[in-house]
């Protein structure tokens, strides 16, 4: 996988440009050749373990995730005031960046359809790309069948129970959970 420089965006391989912001990816570097050489006396070899085709792979600072991290003073406000056993999604990155969704009902969906309880409309949103769950535990996410995938803190996940903070990738689009606190 190669990371976006711009974004940190994980893409395939093969990709030529990011697939979240269209940035030009960067190719690692490879090795040319194997710097190990052999010992005189034993013919072991010694020195550097990196082999042709070796690479290391650094994933970029992103530096509004660690702003993202911080609520806003209205933002803060409306997650104090949040009906227990509610939960809301705050959306920090995508075309409704700022925008609020409460999540009050057993379950919600969300998608690019029309139908679903929370409209994402981007090309890369599933139409219907996954559901959120109240349950004992707390907010199940669940993944139906994206061609994308949904991810949770940067892992794909078909299945994935949140806590506060938690960002959930959806498309283009990262949200930002909150529960309402006890």
């Amino acid at each position: 996988m190669i990371y976006c420089t711009n974004c940190g965006h994980q893409n395939s391989d093969r990709a030529n440009f990011c697939s979240q912001c269209g940035t030009a990816l960067e190719r690692p570097q490879r090795q040319a050749e194997d710097t190990r050489e052999a010992d005189p006396q034993s013919g072991d070899a010694r020195g550097s373990d990196a082999r042709v085709g070796d690479t290391t792979r650094t994933m970029p600072a992103m530096p509004e995730e660690r702003e993202g991290s911080r609520l806003s003073d209205d933002d803060e406000e409306a997650v104090n005031a949040l009906p227990h056993g509610s939960a809301l999604l705050i959306v920090r990155r995508g075309a409704d960046a700022g925008s609020r969704f409460l999540l009050d009902t057993e379950v919600s969906t969300v998608g690019r359809s029309q139908d679903a309880d929370i409209l994402l409309d981007d090309i890369s949103v599933s139409r219907r790309h996954a559901t959120f769950t109240r349950t004992d535990q707390g907010v199940v996410v669940r993944d139906v069948g994206s061609l994308n995938g949904t991810y949770v803190n940067r892992q794909m996940v078909d299945e994935q129970l949140l806590q506060a903070g938690d960002e959930v990738q959806i498309g283009k689009f990262r949200l930002v959970f909150y529960a309402a606190r006890s």
